[in-house]
């Protein structure tokens, strides 16, 4: 798969949440069931399933069921994506996006 900018864009809006944020460093130490995560929040239950639906559909966090609960976890094969991404927007490279702007020169693009 190779991501676009609108996907990046929808796992930074997922990342721009102070409450999406503080889960994903929680979950950062290890698997934790949605009765976890609620104790350390002053959320109601419906609250933290809308946080957990957008980290879920991002892709951000796994989610699976134990019995009644959910237990969720990082996916570390996203954030390597995420990690491989951000260069890319404020490094020189070979395919660089300014060499589509009808102005710019292409001899000038892109040098630092």
């Amino acid at each position: 798969m190779n991501p676009t900018y609108k996907t990046y864009s929808q796992l930074f809006k997922a990342l721009s949440d102070e409450t999406r944020l503080r889960i994903i460093d929680m979950l950062s130490c290890s698997e934790l069931s949605a009765c976890d995560l609620l104790q350390s929040f002053s959320l109601s239950q419906s609250t933290l399933s809308y946080h957990m639906k957008i980290l879920v559909e991002t892709g951000l966090v796994h989610a699976r069921r134990d019995g009644l609960w959910m237990r969720y976890s990082i996916n570390n094969e996203r954030f390597a994506e995420i990690l491989e991404f951000l260069p890319q927007l404020y490094q020189v490279k070979d395919e660089c996006v300014c060499r589509q702007i009808k102005y710019c020169k292409e001899d000038d693009c892109c040098e630092m």
